[in-house]
């Protein structure tokens, strides 16, 4: 395969990088918010005094909304255009994350995960928007190289995401639990974790501030309107839109972004089974979110000057199931830093199957984008699935059953459809 010429506007076309620079933003802000759902499960079991089945309703709720808002968001993305539709998602996040931090003060919990499912409901409208204009800002064949992008800014954020919650908020959390759970009188058990609560108020108010400030950004930023040019059938008409790369990238995203919150979110959960202590396992989401930031860079570099992104998430897959066998293999803290290699290996495959799946789709691709962002509910369901079935399977066999599979799947997926809609001479 011949390289590429090293023209930087190969990777943005003629629309230059002002329009990708607000995008990288925008990730980052997501990325940030989203990725603190991993230590959130530990913080909102000792809070609320949860078991993990019901502690797990964290990923549950904010996935779940990607499922419950996609098709409205991207009716609401048609109307009011690219510009309006971003900045509006910045808002609704903005509200999602003050009810959170609102209600979690409150110690509510139906109220706390009313907010993680605002605050998808925002970012599933702000997914709608940004990535097909990320994927189609410039060549086909750089989509994944443009997506690596927002996926270092995005990995990024949530390295930094735990690492802040567990100093400002989580700091004490091991001996918070170990407290509330010797506390024989019920008043000082509540005081003690009402005080514990008190200090997730302040930094969920200054995120909520900080997103209404990018959405004033968004709001003045110059942005382009995009839309994928539709796939020629032989006899010049567009096919159904339904095609079966969009169906089978529906499954693919699905079973994809179930086993990428199996090793992010629920990486805490699977070395608390190892006996590891709470005020180390709240640190290890990002750990994984380190190696997807290697692979997003490895990414970057490689993909497409030295393979197509097709055949490196072909690669990813192997070496995923590889990794995953080791963590059934090995215990402690070797298992777990096999699971957070799983970063390394996942980082490409979102940038890469959401291009391919939305490839061809013409005036409708606000809708293609839409359907995609519904299968980011395979966060709120694989990782439940893990919970309820590991006590019958083992922890390490039941992360095998799912992840594994699922890597299959995806594998033969990308090589399916991978070069759908492409010209042979690309």
């Amino acid at each position: 395969m011949s390289k590429l010429p090293p023209d930087d506007n190969r990777l943005v076309g003629s629309y230059g990088y002002s329009a990708l620079a607000i995008a990288a933003l925008i990730f980052f802000a997501m990325g940030f918010v989203t990725w603190l759902n991993g230590p959130l499960i530990s913080f909102v079991r000792v809070a609320f005094s949860l078991s993990e089945f019901s502690s797990f309703f964290i990923p549950l709720a904010f996935y779940f909304s990607f499922f419950l808002f996609s098709i409205p968001t991207s009716l609401v993305a048609q109307r009011l255009g690219l510009k309006a539709g971003l900045t509006l998602s910045v808002l609704v996040s903005a509200l999602g994350v003050a009810v959170f931090g609102q209600f979690v003060a409150w110690r509510i919990y139906p109220g706390a995960l009313t907010g993680l499912l605002i605050l998808g409901a925002g970012i599933s409208l702000m997914q709608v928007v940004i990535n097909p204009l990320v994927s189609l800002l410039g060549p086909a064949d750089r989509a994944a190289q443009r997506i690596s992008i927002m996926g270092i800014c995005n990995k990024t954020a949530g390295i930094l995401a735990p690492i802040v919650l567990g100093l400002l908020v989580m700091r004490n959390i091991g001996a918070v639990a170990e407290k509330a759970q010797s506390a024989t009188d019920p008043a000082v058990r509540e005081a003690l974790l009402n005080n514990f609560v008190q200090a997730l108020y302040l930094p969920y108010l200054g995120m909520a501030g900080i997103l209404v400030i990018i959405a004033a950004i968004v709001a003045f930023a110059p942005l382009p309107n995009l839309e994928a040019p539709p796939i020629q059938t032989g006899d010049g008409a567009s096919p159904s839109f339904f095609k079966p790369h969009l169906v089978f990238g529906f499954i693919a995203m699905f079973l994809y972004v179930g086993i990428e919150v199996m090793a992010g979110d629920a990486i805490g959960t699977y070395g608390q089974s190892f006996g590891l202590p709470l005020d180390e396992t709240k640190f290890f989401t990002a750990l994984t979110l380190t190696g997807m930031l290697v692979g997003y860079i490895m990414g970057f570099i490689i993909v497409p000057r030295f393979i197509r992104q097709e055949v490196y998430v072909q690669l990813s897959c192997l070496v995923g199931c590889v990794l995953t066998v080791l963590a059934v293999l090995t215990q402690g803290y070797t298992s777990v830093f096999c699971v957070a290699l799983l970063g390394v290996t996942n980082a490409m495959i979102m940038p890469t199957l959401f291009p391919i799946a939305i490839r061809g789709a013409g005036h409708l691709t606000a809708m293609a984008s839409a359907i995609m962002v519904m299968s980011y509910s395979g966060g709120a369901v694989v990782p439940q699935f893990y919970v309820w079935l590991k006590p019958v399977f083992g922890f390490q066999g039941m992360f095998a059953m799912i992840v594994i599979p699922a890597y299959l799947i995806i594998l033969g997926y990308a090589r399916r459809y991978g070069r759908v809609g492409l010209s042979q001479g690309e």
